[in-house]
């Protein structure tokens, strides 16, 4: 079998379009010449009484769509894989048959049909029927091969029989004309003679049966470019950072369910590729699902920020004859939250196909969206230094905007500040306070300004702009998000990121510390206070959570499924808002249905912990590596 560089350099090397050639074209046989063929990775021998080539060469001068295809061959029984490409592309796209002589007789894939993507012979992809048939080869004499190909159909004969010994009803590939390519080995196994190739000819074919996918199977993914595997840490959820900064592009699956990862992206890494998929879906409520699935060549999945499975299906992986061939071979139950859901896959690809395949026992509902409820209003130019929470002055009608700055410690002097803004983008004192430490959430008390600082809380007066005081948080890793309650007690939540799992929330209260909250909070980020309750992203476990003021009781509202829960605000409907830090902006109803308004990412902005001013209906959003601050306003009556 070829690999996918040696198919690379024939492509590159050889594929030359010129128009069709008439004295190429037609019933007469094409001798192995340099005039008709690049004979670069090839050889013209005597063989079995002709002259026969071995090795691969393209024909010149010609550009294949429909018609007919004949060549003979001679096999020595040996392992090869003899064959012809067309329909073949500059950018390394092609139709593919080939024979497995040394399977003959004994397998059901003797004969088989791949279309090669981007490079990619993806041979593992494509089995069964349509695709690949048994066959009796015959040693050391010449065969007939005929390819009768008209549209996505082709019937292919081998040897003197008058019934094709393989029907494809659909080619896969996606050029729909180009060059002509014999490839076979250059070791004396298989010659190829007698070639000739025919456009102009009517054939009759019975339309093929209709294709639809099966019940249940995930079309819809998002798919990010390719990744060397080791820049990925095996087993583990990628960090938000990696996947906000992904090269993220929608792909579906075929009718046959199947996501063919070489339509996103090419091979980059000799070595091995890495290719990350995600789809999120919502469901009415807590259940269990079942999901079959197939891969090629390896697979990590993660349901909701959790590794449910781990396979490896690789090309004699498992034994020599091993195949690695993709089928729904394999099944996980996977636990299913009312509100969204997200499945994402890391599939790896060394040789033979990249792609997977995912069906539910049940349909999977689509994410609920309502985009068109929200219109851009104004943006500030990106002159902000990571910008991480915005937060009203009621008395002053103005917004606070803190600059954390990602690189502070990096630098000699504390680096992060407080900008004020007007209710309409124009920026009034763009380091209105500075000299702070990585500052994120804020609230405001009695004309005081609190500010979580790298591990501190401190107390900027509104009037001065001075800081007045900082209370350093007792055994914190990261203070992230503030709220004060109506008793201008604080909560500030610690997201540990070196043991998520140990964050807690703090109380401040008379000038003094104690953790308010820690069971059942993992890397907990957004605070907001709202009747009676406090509302936490729990990030490590995609839900919002409400934690009861009074009695400390705890409750799941909804899920995202996975990803940082930043910012938290309440409309005039009683709705929550919630933002995923990824770009993603929620509005969460009473009775815990969801509908994503937003989706920042899809423009290359975050959306981190945001303001909302209910009159005016405005989100204002911190766009955190974007440098912005944007506003946005939601239709409607919230």
């Amino acid at each position: 079998m070829a690999t996918v560089v040696g198919f690379r350099a024939l492509f590159v090397g050889s594929v030359i379009f010129l128009g069709v050639h008439g004295s190429v074209l037609g019933q007469e046989m094409i001798p192995f010449d340099s005039l008709h063929w690049d004979l670069t990775q090839a050889d013209v021998v005597e063989v079995g009484g002709r002259s026969a080539l071995q090795g691969g060469a393209t024909l010149k001068d010609i550009e294949f769509r429909d018609g007919l295809i004949e060549y003979d061959l001679y096999l020595t029984g040996a392992r090869s894989y003899p064959g012809v490409l067309f329909r073949m592309s500059e950018d390394h796209h092609a139709e593919y048959f080939y024979v497995r002589p040394h399977r003959a007789g004994l397998y059901p894939d003797a004969l088989q049909y791949t279309p090669v993507v981007a490079g990619i012979v993806e041979w593992q992809l494509y089995t069964g029927p349509g695709y690949t048939a048994s066959w009796e080869s015959v040693e050391e004499e010449w065969i007939p091969v005929r390819l009768e190909v008209q549209g996505r159909q082709v019937r292919v004969f081998v040897g003197a029989g008058s019934e094709p010994a393989l029907v494809i009803p659909y080619l896969e590939g996606h050029s729909e004309s180009g060059a002509l390519l014999l490839s076979g080995p250059r070791d004396g196994t298989a010659y190829f003679s007698n070639f000739r190739v025919q456009a102009e000819v009517e054939l009759d074919f019975e339309p093929a049966e209709p294709r639809s996918p099966p019940a249940g199977a995930i079309k819809e993914w998002e798919v990010s470019q390719a990744i060397p595997p080791d820049r990925v840490r095996g087993g583990s959820y990628p960090n938000s950072f990696s996947l906000f900064r992904t090269d993220w592009r929608t792909l579906e699956a075929d009718e046959r369910g199947l996501l063919d990862v070489a339509d996103r992206t090419p091979r980059v890494n000799q070595a091995g590729d890495l290719a990350i998929a995600r789809h999120v879906f919502y469901s009415e409520e807590d259940g269990e699902v079942n999901l079959n699935l197939g891969y090629s060549d390896e697979i990590d999945l993660f349901v909701n920020g959790r590794r449910v499975f781990s396979g490896s299906s690789r090309y004699q992986g498992r034994d020599p004859s091993f195949l690695g061939i993709i089928g729904l071979h394999d099944q996980v139950p996977i636990q299913v939250r009312k509100g969204l859901n997200e499945i994402l896959v890391m599939v790896t690809e060394y040789f033979g196909g990249w792609g997977f395949m995912i069906q539910a026992d049940e349909e999977l509902a689509p994410k609920p969206t309502a985009h068109a409820e929200t219109e851009e209003v104004w943006a500030t130019s990106d002159l902000f230094l990571t910008p991480e929470s915005v937060l009203k002055d009621p008395r002053r009608d103005i917004l606070y905007v803190s600059n954390f700055d990602t690189n502070f410690a990096g630098k000699p002097d504390p680096s992060g500040f407080i900008s004020r803004l007007s209710l309409t983008g124009e920026v009034l004192d763009l380091h209105w306070v500075g000299g702070l430490v990585a500052p994120c959430g804020m609230a405001i008390w009695q004309d005081t300004l609190f500010v979580a600082e790298r591990r501190e809380l401190a107390a900027i007066d509104l009037a001065s702009g001075e800081v007045v005081n900082r209370w350093p948080i007792p055994d914190v890793e990261f203070p992230n998000d503030v709220a004060v309650d109506s008793n201008g007690v604080i909560y500030v939540t610690d997201t540990r990121s070196s043991n998520p799992a140990d964050s807690r929330i703090y109380r401040f209260r008379d000038g003094e510390f104690d953790v308010f909250v820690e069971e059942g909070i993992d890397n907990a980020n957004g605070l907001w206070i709202h009747e009676g309750g406090l509302f936490v992203g729990n990030s490590g476990d995609g839900y919002l959570k409400r934690i009861d003021l009074e009695t400390g009781h705890m409750n799941s509202v909804f899920s995202v499924g996975s990803g940082i829960l930043d910012g938290i605000r309440v409309d005039k409907n009683g709705d929550l808002l919630v933002s995923r830090w990824g770009g993603q902006l929620f509005r969460v109803s009473p009775d815990g249905s969801v509908v994503e308004l937003l989706n920042g990412e899809a423009h290359g902005w975050n959306i981190a912990d945001f303001e909302y001013l209910p009159e005016e209906r405005l989100l204002v959003i911190p766009t955190f590596f974007g440098n912005q601050v944007r506003a946005v306003r939601i239709s409607g009556e919230g």
